[in-house]
Order: C-alpha cells, then structure tokens, then sequence
C-alpha cells in the first residue's frame, strides 16, 4: 500500500493516506534500520501520537519495520538495555522530561533512542537535551517528523481537537483561556498536513460577517481569521526549516467553521457510511458482530473495523441505503449462482439465506470463508439498518427534513406530524426542530415556537441544544421588540427552504435531495469564484500560480446553478433504481484508478471546518474529487455524527453539565 514518494510540482506523488502511511513507515520507522545489522527495536508513542499511528498503519506494518514491541510513553517500562528504542512523541516538556530519565545516567532503559516528534520542537528543548552527554551520546537521530494529524479516510483527516465547537464558539469565549491554545494547537496540526504532502497552499478563509456598523465583532466570528493567519505563520516556518518544501504555492486551502451549514450536523443522511455511523452506536469505525462460535452452539461478538480494506465497504458507503441492500443481494446472488457447494447449501435451507445462514455456510465452505465472512457482515448490518428506519419512522422523518430544508414544508406541516406521530423518538423531534430553527430562526423562541416544542415534548437540556445554535450562527442579531429570537443564519433574508434543486442531479433515490453548503463552496473554489466579499485569501498567488490555476479552471466543469426542481415535492424518487443510472453517490470510481498516477490530476484542494465535519461532507469530496478530476482533502477539528453533534451544543451551556446529565 506504500506508494513511490517522488515529489512533483504537485507535492506528494500518492495519495494523501497513502503519503501518510508512506511517512511513518519509510520515513520514520524504516530510517533507523540503516545499520545492516540492526536488530528488533521498541516503538515509545505518547496517547496523541498512539492514534496517529493507528490511524494509518496496522500492527503488521509496523513489525514488517522491525519493531517488536510497542509500548506507552507515561507508563513504568521494563528495562531492555540490549535494544534500541523508537520515541514518536510530542514535543512538550512532560514527554521530554520523561525522555531524559528514560536515558540519562548509567543504567538507561534502552541502548540507543531515535526521537522523532510530531511537531515543531521549542528550541530550548533541544538544548536541554544536548546539555546531558549521557544522554546526547545515545541519541541515535532527533528528528522533526511534523505529522500531528489522524488520517480518517483516503481523503479526510481531523486534527482530535474534540472540544472546538465549547471553547471557539460559547458566548464567553472572549474570557475562555483556551480560546487561543485551541486555535494555535489546531493550526499547528493543520499545517503538518502541508509537511506531509510537502504542499504551499493558498489559503483562503471566511471573513467575520456583521450586519451594520453597530454591531461588534466577536471572537467567534473571527475564528476562521485568526486560524488562516496561524496556519500561514506555521507554513512561513516551514518554508525556511523543511527542505524541498515549496516556495511558492501549490494548492488551494479553504479555512471555514460549522456557521456556513447547521443543516448538515442534523439531518439524516441516507448514504450506507452515515447510516452505519447515525443508528448503530458505533465507537469510531467499530462494528460489533455477533458470529457462531466454535462450537457451533452458540454466538460470540467479534469486533470488525468498517474501512477502506473492506471492499465491499469502499464500495458501497457513499452509496444510498437502500442501493446497499441491491448490491449485496445481488452479489450475494452471484455468488451462489457461480458456486455449486453454495446451491447445496442453499436447498438445504429451503431457499432462505438469513445472515446466520450465511455464517454456517463460512464453517461449511472454509475455502471461501473470507469472502462470505464479508459479504455475511454487511447483510446483517443492512438488516439492522432497515430494521431501525422501520421501528423509528425514519423514511417520514427524513422526508419532513427534506421538506422543510428545500421550503415544500413549514410550520403547519410540523405541527400536524408532532400531532399524528406520537410514537417518533425525542430525539428525532428535536433533530426537526433544530432544523426548522435554522430555517425560521426568529419564530422559535415565538408564542409559535413554544407551542412546538411543548408539542414535541422537549425537555430542558434539548432546548440547550436549540438555543445554542446561535454560538455558532453566522451572526447574532440585535432582538427585536417582539423578543424574537436572536439567531441569524445568514446576513440576507431567507425564504422558508434554505437549499434550491439542482438542475442535473435529480436522483431516481427518495430521500436524496440534501446537499451540504460546502458541496457548492468546494466547486467555486475549483473554479476559482468564491465570494470577495465573503472570503478573503491571505496572500496574493504568485504569477505561476495564478497562471496555472487559470489554466486548471479553464478544464473544470461549471459548477452547478442553483434552480428550482419543477418536479413535485413527494415523487423525488423510489427505493428502487436502474443499475444504469448514477446518482453521483457511487464512490468506485473516486481517486481509484487515478491513484496510480496523482500527478495527472489537477492541484490539490484542502477544505478545512472547524468545530467538526459532517458524513455528507465527506461523501461530497468523494464524489467531487471523481467529477472535478483533482483530490480534494477534507480536514476538519473532529468527524460528527449528529447524536454526537448535539451533545456538543448541550455541553456549550453556560451552566457546568456532566455527560450524565444529557439524554440522547
């Protein structure tokens, strides 16, 4: 999976997972084994730099390295005085000093330390380390790796900064002590991004919005500002102190946060991966299967990971659910229909093939237990996919939602689905509310308002939620002598839907309609028409950039005009499509083929949203990379699913609340 590194006028030759695996592997692991007659070594990380690792590599890829042993940084270790040691760590004054007790004075715990550090090393930590000879005589390299980011997908990575959205956006951040490290910390992160793909980015971002003179800046309008500037100084440092790095820019980099789209962390989104993550209570990219065990008497759990190795996976996550279910009984049919011992099975059950059926049939054919243990994995997760749409109403949800984002529906609409859906959960009365406060935010807070969510039977900390939403709004209006509520999302006045049809992209699928904002940003930064007056780049590009940027805009699609759909607002589409149609959600084609060769496509460009990332947004960078012909890289603080989503607004409350005081 390593790929040829040679650099371009593009930066990285692979893609962007790949130069991540790439760095750690080669650059860092391999690099110690110079000595012909080296032998296993200890591989030291910190918690930080653990998920790092994990996020790229395997175990097996770091044994292949010569590593036989990996252990924790802060815990007593066992003294191995006869091996080297490998130190992946950040550089703060905690991990140093343990360092230096670790090797200092005549009995070290390792004959020899390769130090490699995540991010740029203060100065006089490196003089503190030199000024012990103990300890510099056993320094075998001390090295700035300055990758300090966790690869989340072939084209997303978060920078773990999970608390973004409390300290960035709660209405006292300007006497938060934390306001500054978090936005320092971040860009640091984001700027090793940049190291790694050895890439000069241009860097745009969205300037604060006020509505009139009046109206004071906040720090939380200013955050993509101030984090642009960070990025810059730390991409300015790199330019001087990391050789090959390129001195004029390469790439694009769009700095924005979650105030361009609240619709996205919310809605459901139908897609197999967002699904996956949204109702099955899944830790990270953890599934829990329940398999036969041994014996056969019985079932056992087995923990899966749902990522790019699975192919059926790669295949179907950006793909709408209910085409997940097709393709994996079609495969499932292909199978059987190519496989006699399959048949026999099959008869044996009386055409039936349950997914515990298809796990004995792993015992009963070994030889293709790999390929029926994935294929079994995936029918069982849509069975308890579909099972959960049926029990919580979710196809009536999910149309509401699209309703009212795209202005089929409003209030009326709302309170007659409160009145004749008692059975639906809370928590998915509050994501609609949420969603029609983004719309009519001056109506909640209203006689209206109240009236709905007494309906909806919201208690107290879901209207935390609700409320806090203007943390992260565009701006916050002056209220009006009506006491409406001061939640504004955009500086123009809206109608009732906040998102147009899109001539060209009608899906034959129902409950396809959304699209986030940053789909329609991603595009106009392609062509190069972002908004003047709504983003500003820190700098000027270069003349070879700018030509070569004009060029590059001149190959790209036109993005898409925003329309009004003519077709009426419940025949968006079946459960059921023609396998020749293309939706724009199938990701096979995404990067997979052009991966052997990065270098025929176009610049890279880089989004970044601070106070977290949604799975529609993600998906809208697999699609995008495979229309707009250019890899697109989708970074953001942290990846949200929307029960995760909401318990961060409830945790911006001004009031202290534990974890145990919020129902989701």
């Amino acid at each position: 999976m390593s790929t040829d590194s040679d650099s371009s006028s593009r930066g990285g030759g692979g893609t962007f997972r790949e130069t991540t695996r790439d760095r750690l592997l080669n650059e860092m692991l391999r690099s110690t084994r110079q000595n012909k007659g080296s032998t296993w070594k200890v591989l030291i990380m910190d918690k930080l730099t653990v998920k790092i690792m994990s996020s790229s590599c395997k175990m097996g890829d770091i044994t292949d390295q010569g590593v036989s042993l990996v252990e924790d940084l802060y815990k007593r270790r066992q003294p191995l005085p006869s091996m080297d040691a490998i130190y992946f760590m950040q550089p703060t004054k905690q991990n140093i000093d343990i360092f230096m007790s670790n090797m200092s004075g005549k009995r070290p715990l390792y004959k020899k330390a390769y130090i490699f550090f995540s991010s740029p090393i203060q100065k006089e930590w490196v003089a503190h380390i030199k000024k012990d000879s103990s300890v510099l005589a056993r320094v075998g390299a001390l090295s700035e790796m300055n990758l300090e980011y966790f690869a989340i997908d072939s084209q997303g990575f978060v920078t773990d900064d999970d608390k973004a959205l409390e300290e960035l956006f709660t209405e006292n951040a300007e006497s938060s002590m934390n306001y500054n490290s978090c936005i320092n910390m971040m860009a640091t992160r984001i700027a090793t991004v940049f190291a790694s793909m050895k890439e000069f980015p241009r860097v745009h971002y969205r300037v604060a919005r006020t509505i009139d003179a009046s109206t004071l800046t906040t720090l939380r309008d200013l955050v993509p500002t101030k984090l642009a500037a960070s990025v810059w100084n730390c991409l300015a440092r790199y330019k001087s102190t990391i050789p090959e790095f390129p001195q004029t820019e390469t790439c694009e980099l769009l700095i924005v946060d979650r105030s361009i789209d609240q619709i996205a962390p919310v809605i459901h989104e139908w897609t197999y991966d967002a699904m996956c993550h949204d109702l099955l209570s899944m830790d990270g990219n953890k599934y829990v299967q329940e398999v036969p065990n041994k014996s056969g008497s019985g079932t056992e759990k087995k923990e899966v990971l749902l990522e790019d190795h699975d192919p059926i996976w790669f295949e179907l996550r950006d793909v709408h659910v209910a085409d997940a279910n097709l393709r994996l009984h079609e495969k499932m049919s292909d199978f059987i229909s190519k496989n006699k011992a399959a048949q026999l099975h099959q008869a044996r059950t009386n055409g039936e093939l349950s997914t515990k059926e298809l796990q004995k049939m792993v015992q009963a054919l070994p030889q293709y237990s790999d390929q029926i243990d994935k294929l079994s994995l995936h029918v069982e997760i849509a069975e308890k996919l579909f099972d959960i749409i049926k029990q919580q109403h979710l196809k009536d949800v999910g149309q509401l939602e699209q309703d009212l984002v795209f202005g089929d529906a409003g209030s009326k609409e709302l309170i007659d689905f409160f009145r004749t859906h008692q059975d639906i959960s809370r928590e998915n009365k509050l994501r609609l509310l949420m969603i029609y406060a983004a719309i009519n935010p001056e109506k909640i807070q209203s006689e209206k308002g109240a009236k709905l969510m007494q309906l909806a039977g919201l208690s107290a900390d879901d209207m935390i939620a609700v409320n806090n939403m203007r943390c992260i709004c565009a701006h916050e209006t002056k209220k009006s002598s009506k006491g409406g509520f001061p939640l504004k999302f955009e500086i123009r006045k809206k109608k009732r839907g906040i998102r147009k049809e899109r001539i060209g992209e009608e899906s034959t699928w129902t409950l396809s309609r959304f699209y986030p904002v940053l789909e329609d940003l991603i595009e106009k930064l392609s062509k190069g028409e972002l908004p003047k007056d709504e983003y500003h780049c820190m700098s000027d590009p270069s003349s070879s950039f700018r030509g070569i940027s004009s060029s590059m805009s001149a190959r790209t699609s036109p993005a898409h005009q925003p329309a009004q759909s003519m077709r009426s607002r419940r025949t968006a589409g079946t459960w059921a499509r023609p396998r020749n149609s293309d939706d724009g959600y199938s990701s096979d084609s995404v990067l997979k083929h052009a991966s052997s060769d990065m270098r025929k496509l176009g610049r890279r460009l880089f989004i970044f949203v601070v106070g977290g990332a949604t799975r529609s947004e993600l998906r809208a960078v697999h699609k995008l990379s495979s229309k707009l012909k250019r890899e697109i890289i989708l970074g953001s603080s942290s990846l949200d699913d929307p029960p995760k989503f909401i318990t961060k607004l409830k945790m911006m409350s001004n009031e202290e609340l534990s974890l145990d005081d919020l129902q989701i």
